[in-house]
C-alpha cells in the first residue's frame, strides 16, 4: 500500500519483487533425493530429478507445510485445492525440458508483508506465493572454456513470493525484502542463507510520469544481497530515465546486475507467459488442502513478530519502534526476552541491545547468533548498574572487556569464554567495586570542595557548570567508584543545595 511517493528526476519510480525462498526441507520436491548444500556436483540428483524415461514425481508433504505456514503468517488465503503446471523452456541446466510450478491457482492467494521505512509503517500487498522445483545450476569457471552442469539443485523446492508493483524506491524495496527474509527465517520454512542461494530476488522495475500509465519494466534477475539490490535497482532506475528522456524505446527485458561495475546488462528479452506454454502437469492431480490440514499447521505456529512486537509494547512498556526491532528476529528476540528475564529491566535490555551490543556486532558482521556476551552477561551488568553496584562509566568498562578484541566465529557460534562468573570475575579483576564507606566519601567530598573555593562561589552564583565540575573532582578522586547519585546527594548537601 502506497502512502507517499518521492520522484526521481521528475518520474515516479515502480517496483514489484519476486522472491524465491528455498523451502527447508530435507528431501526435493518431488523425489526423495538430499538438499543438502555443499555436496559435489551431480551427487544429489537422482533419476527423478535428471527425467529419466518412467520416473513418476511425488509431491512432499513437507514442502506444502511450510506454504501452508507462510499463508497464514501474511493473511493470505490458502487455496484448498491448487494446480501444479509444467512451465517450458529450453536451457541446459533444466533436464525435464520444463519446469513444474504452478500458475493460474497458487497454493497461497494475497496477503501482505508491513515493515517500518523511516520510522513510517508500509505495507506491501502480496499477489500470490507458489510451490515450484528448481532448476540445475551453470558452471562457467574452471572449464576451460567450457560450461559445466550441476544437478544438484535440480528439484530443490521453492516458494515463488511475489508482490504488487506497490514500491516506490529502492530503500522500500530493500526493506521489504529484509523484513520477508525475517519473517520466512522466523517461521523455520527458509534458511535465508543468500550466500547459498536459499533466498534470491528478482526486481521488476519500470518508471513513469506522476499519474500516467505504467511504464515498460525490465526484471533484474537473481539478486542475492540486499546491497546489491539497492544498487542494481538505483542504476536502473537511472539507466531507463536517461531513455525516456532521450527519446527511446525500453524493450521488456531480463537484466543481470554486475556488482564490480555497479551496472546492469540485458541477458534476454522478457518472456511473457504465453512463451512458457503453461499446461497442467498430467503426472500431478490436484493439491487438494484440507480445512483440518490448515487447523493442525496453524495451532504448531510460532508466535509472530508483530504479535510478539504487540506483547513487549503491552507487558515490557516498549514503544513501537523498540518492539519491532526486538523482534527483527528470532534470535534477536530470544536474546532480549533471555537478558529482560534476567535484570527486569526491559528497557534498558532494548537500549544496550540497540546500542553498544549492534554497534559492535555490525562493526564485526556478526549477527546477534555470534554475540560474545551471553544474554544472562548482559542482564548481570544491569542489573549491577541499575542498582548502583557499578557506575555508568564502569558498566561500560566493564563491557569492553566483557567483549573480546579478536572473535572468531565458528560453526557453533562464537568461540569465546562465556561461563558463570564472568561478569563478577570481571568486577574484581577490574577493580570496579563501588565505594560503600559513606565516612571515607564524605571525607573526599569535603577535601574536594576545600581545594575548590572558586567553584562553589560560582555554584552559588547559579551557574551549574561549576556543581559539575565539582561532581568530577570527586569521582576522579575515588577513581571513579563513588556512586554517582550519593556524591550529588553529599555535595548538595554541603552546599546547601538540597
Amino acid at each position: 500500500m502506497v502512502t507517499t511517493v518521492a520522484l526521481v528526476r521528475g518520474y515516479e519510480v515502480v517496483i514489484g519483487l519476486e522472491t524465491h525462498a528455498q523451502l527447508s526441507t530435507r528431501s526435493k520436491a518431488f523425489s526423495g533425493a538430499d538438499t543438502a548444500f555443499g555436496a559435489p556436483a551431480n551427487t544429489q540428483a537422482c533419476a527423478v530429478d535428471l527425467a529419466l524415461p518412467g520416473t513418476l514425481p511425488v509431491l512432499n508433504r513437507a514442502a506444502v507445510e511450510r506454504a501452508i505456514r507462510f499463508g497464514l503468517a501474511v493473511g493470505a488465503k490458502v487455496a484448498p485445492q491448487s494446480i501444479f503446471a509444467r512451465k517450458n523452456y529450453f536451457y541446459p541446466d533444466l533436464p525435464k525440458g520444463y519446469q513444474i510450478s504452478q500458475y493460474e491457482t497458487p497454493v497461497v492467494q494475497g496477503g501482505s508483508v508491513a515493515f517500518l521505512l523511516g520510522g513510517q509503517r508500509r505495507t506491501v500487498q502480496l499477489t500470490r506465493a507458489h510451490l515450484e522445483e528448481d532448476a540445475g545450476k551453470s558452471l562457467h569457471e574452471d572449464y576451460h572454456g567450457r560450461t559445466g552442469i550441476d544437478l544438484n539443485r535440480a528439484g530443490t523446492p521453492l516458494l515463488e513470493i511475489v508482490t504488487e508493483p506497490d514500491m516506490r524506491s529502492s530503500a522500500e524495496a530493500v526493506e521489504y525484502a529484509r523484513a520477508l527474509h525475517a519473517l520466512v527465517v522466523w517461521l523455520g520454512i527458509c534458511d535465508g542463507n543468500m550466500q547459498e542461494g536459499s533466498f534470491r530476488c528478482d526486481a521488476n522495475v519500470s518508471v513513469r510520469k506522476p499519474g500516467g500509465p505504467l511504464g515498460t519494466r525490465r526484471e533484474i534477475k537473481n539478486l542475492n544481497s540486499f546491497r546489491f539490490m539497492q544498487q542494481a535497482i538505483d542504476f536502473e532506475v537511472d539507466w531507463q530515465i536517461d531513455r525516456v528522456e532521450d527519446g527511446l524505446r525500453i524493450e521488456q527485458a531480463t537484466v543481470l546486475f554486475d556488482p564490480d561495475s555497479g551496472e546492469t546488462r540485458a541477458m534476454r528479452s522478457k518472456e511473457d507467459a504465453q512463451d512458457y506454454r503453461y499446461f497442467p502437469d498430467p503426472d500431478l492431480p490436484p493439491l487438494v488442502i484440507a480445512a483440518e490440514w490448515i487447523d493442525r499447521v496453524k495451532a504448531e505456529m510460532p508466535e509472530l513478530p508483530a504479535a510478539m512486537a504487540a506483547r513487549f509494547q503491552r507487558d515490557d512498556g516498549l514503544s513501537a519502534e523498540d518492539a519491532e526491532l526486538m523482534t527483527q528476529s528470532v534470535a534477536f528476540a530470544r536474546y532480549y526476552e533471555a537478558a529482560r528475564d534476567a535484570c527486569r529491566q526491559p528497557k534498558l535490555v532494548a537500549n544496550w541491545l540497540m546500542g553498544d551490543i549492534s554497534r559492535r556486532l555490525n562493526a564485526a558482521a556478526l549477527t546477534i547468533e555470534s554475540c560474545p556476551i551471553a544474554p544472562n552477561e548482559l542482564g548481570e551488568l544491569i542489573s549491577r548498574l541499575s542498582s548502583g553496584a557499578i557506575s555508568r562509566p564502569q558498566a561500560r568498562q566493564l563491557f569492553e572487556h566483557l567483549w573480546p578484541e579478536n572473535i572468531t566465529v565458528g560453526l557453533s557460534g562464537v568461540e569465546a569464554s562465556v561461563s558463570p562468573g564472568r561478569v563478577s570475575a570481571a568486577i574484581e579483576l577490574l577493580g570496579l567495586q563501588q565505594m560503600t564507606d559513606s565516612d571515607a566519601l564524605e571525607a573526599i567530598v569535603d577535601k574536594v570542595l576545600a581545594a575548590n573555593p572558586k567553584s562553589i562561589d560560582e555554584f552559588k552564583a547559579g551557574k551549574d557548570k561549576a556543581f559539575n565540575a565539582l561532581v568530577g573532582q570527586v569521582m576522579k578522586a575515588t577513581q571513579g567508584k563513588a556512586h554517582p547519585g550519593q556524591v550529588n546527594e553529599l555535595l548538595r548537601r554541603k552546599l546547601g543545595g538540597g
